[in-house]
């Protein structure tokens, strides 16, 4: 079996893998894993069973600066993937594209110099939208293909062409949640007969044991302290956390908000943040490889995200007995019950200001919620008999 991701950085997607990988039963499969970028941080969490796979040629090649690949090319004698990559880089940069855009020109401009996989799978998995599951339905040989679809995004008519054909190739396709589900099938109703749901492995057991092993706040803060965890993009809502700090701090509220993850909004918010002298307010803290300790250690979990697959963030922080603002996205009912375990508001940074005022402020209500939470049901680790159904 073989599962292809991009990378595991950090995200939702990725910590879902990682999880899906611990559950599985290695004495009855054998895991390879393609990745496409090497050496991020959730590696080290993989199980010792997982085998992963040397890197591609081309993605050693792209990690080269321009003068080496140059170097490299004339040595060859074989320019394809120089061409490739800056072909690629000048379509890239002519204007702002959205994910689903840029994976379609990353595709159609490198596909033809990434190497197949000539071992033959009996199952090979997408575990992302985009790249991996160009790659899998391209360059890979199996018995059954499954492609997993973990963000909820919808296509324009060019996108949607593009991709339904890599679709084609699968046996199976995965939702992490009903919201997910209805919205591919608003682009893809034609594979309404493929496509099921299973949500994102939640183990609770292992949350509450990395929490207690790990490394969190070590400023000695001693007031509000409010988290956000997700990479720094647009999906985030990141405008909309900014906004809300500034509220909070004009209300002369006694908080830090604090952010775990990385991405490409990473200068345009530190830029916003000096401008508008946050800097005692919000802190970047990177990624981390167990971002655990800090939800133990935070008041309020925030998620102001505009789309989610599912939300996993969320559910960890419920699995700590976190109270969680979040902003009402599409499958944000898939786990959220309103002013039960946690409170769903409207997606703008007026909302999400008295949302966390309201935590501040009524006592009870936070109590409750925090009540609720403790007497919740924890994580979905009965969603692995779903995957073994599957495979099987």
């Amino acid at each position: 079996m073989i599962f292809v991701i991009d990378s595991l950085v950090g995200a939702g997607a990725e910590k879902s893998l990682i999880t899906l990988l611990s559950s599985i039963d290695h004495s009855k499969y054998s895991i390879d894993l393609m990745l496409f970028a090497h050496g991020e941080l959730l590696e080290s969490l993989l199980p010792e069973e997982i085998n992963i796979l040397k890197p591609l040629k081309y993605t050693e090649f792209s990690n080269m600066n321009l003068k080496n690949s140059l170097i490299y090319s004339i040595r060859k004698f074989n320019f394809r993937m120089l061409y490739s990559r800056i072909k690629y880089s000048v379509n890239i940069r002519s204007k702002k594209y959205s994910n689903p855009q840029k994976a379609r020109l990353y595709w159609e401009a490198v596909s033809s110099v990434i190497e197949k996989n000539h071992k033959e799978y009996d199952i090979a998995i997408s575990y992302a939208q985009g790249i991996p599951t160009f790659y899998v339905a391209d360059k890979i040989t199996a018995k059954k293909k499954f492609a997993w679809v973990n963000v909820s995004y919808r296509l324009d008519n060019k996108e949607r062409d593009f991709q339904a054909e890599y679709y084609k190739c699968y046996e199976k396709i995965v939702a992490v949640s009903d919201s997910t589900k209805k919205i591919f099938l608003e682009t893809f109703p034609f594979y309404n007969e493929k496509i099921n749901v299973m949500y994102d492995i939640n183990n609770p057991d292992l949350l509450k044991e990395m929490a207690e092993n790990g490394v969190g706040y070590e400023d000695n803060f001693e007031g509000l302290r409010i988290l956000t965890i997700g990479r720094l993009a647009h999906q985030k809502g990141y405008d909309i956390a900014l906004k809300t700090c500034r509220l909070l701090k004009e209300k002369g509220i006694n908080f830090k908000w604090y952010v775990l993850g990385k991405g490409p909004l990473k200068f345009e918010i530190e830029k916003y943040i000096r401008n508008y002298n946050l800097e005692n307010h919000i802190k970047l803290l990177g990624v981390n490889a167990n971002p655990y300790p800090f939800i133990k250690g935070c008041d309020i979990y925030v998620q102001t995200s505009k789309f989610e697959g599912f939300g996993l963030a969320i559910a960890e922080a419920r699995s700590l007995n976190k109270p969680v603002v979040t902003t009402r996205f599409d499958s944000v009912y898939s786990q959220m019950i309103d002013g039960k375990n946690g409170l769903v508001v409207d997606m703008n940074e007026d909302a999400v200001y008295h949302g966390i005022l309201r935590l501040i402020n009524d006592k009870e209500l936070k109590e409750n919620i925090i009540n609720y939470l403790i007497k919740e049901k924890k994580g979905n680790i009965e969603e692995i008999e779903k995957f073994y159904k599957m495979v099987d």
